[in-house]
């Protein structure tokens, strides 16, 4: 039978055994990857020879500054506008079925077709031809809705 094993010897390296090692490791993934490497030189170059390099740099080293400008520009008056139309509006179409903002799409682009069919003969609408038009069922329709669209606003609007 053979013998228990007591202890576990353990190889220390020696540190410039350990840097040799590093560097052998260094080297066969360069050699893996020699490919990529080049690759990565050339767009430094490229980006060195456009000078965006350069301006990485200035930008790194000013970087205060340009967070300074940052922050003052966004907390102006249009900016923060610019911010709170853009959450309410998000928050607006968060509200509303998709299907029916799909549809809504459709018959606004089919809409706008429409109006440049007949935009360009400068004919004059009477109150008798608004009063005909309401019996054709798609204006009527439309019509219809956009009535009962300023109803459901104006009752918002008391809220």
């Amino acid at each position: 039978m053979a013998a228990p094993i007591t202890s576990i010897k353990r190889i220390e390296l020696t540190p410039e055994e350990q840097q040799q090692q590093k560097l052998s490791e260094l080297q066969s993934l360069i050699s893996e990857q020699q490919q990529s490497l080049n690759k990565i030189i050339q767009i430094t170059a490229e980006l060195d020879d456009a000078g965006v390099l350069d301006a990485l740099t200035a930008m790194v080293k000013a970087r205060d500054e340009i967070a300074g400008i940052a922050v003052t520009q966004a907390s102006r008056e249009p900016m923060t506008n610019l911010i709170n139309n853009l959450l309410n509006a998000t928050g607006l179409l968060t509200t509303i079925n998709p299907e029916v903002t799909a549809k809504l799409k459709d018959s606004i682009a089919k809409g706008i077709e429409e109006a440049e069919l007949y935009k360009g003969n400068g004919d004059k609408v009477s109150i008798l031809q608004v009063m005909t038009a309401l019996n054709d069922p798609h204006i009527n329709q439309a019509v219809k809705y956009g009535m009962n669209f300023l109803k459901g606003m104006g009752k918002g609007l008391n809220e």
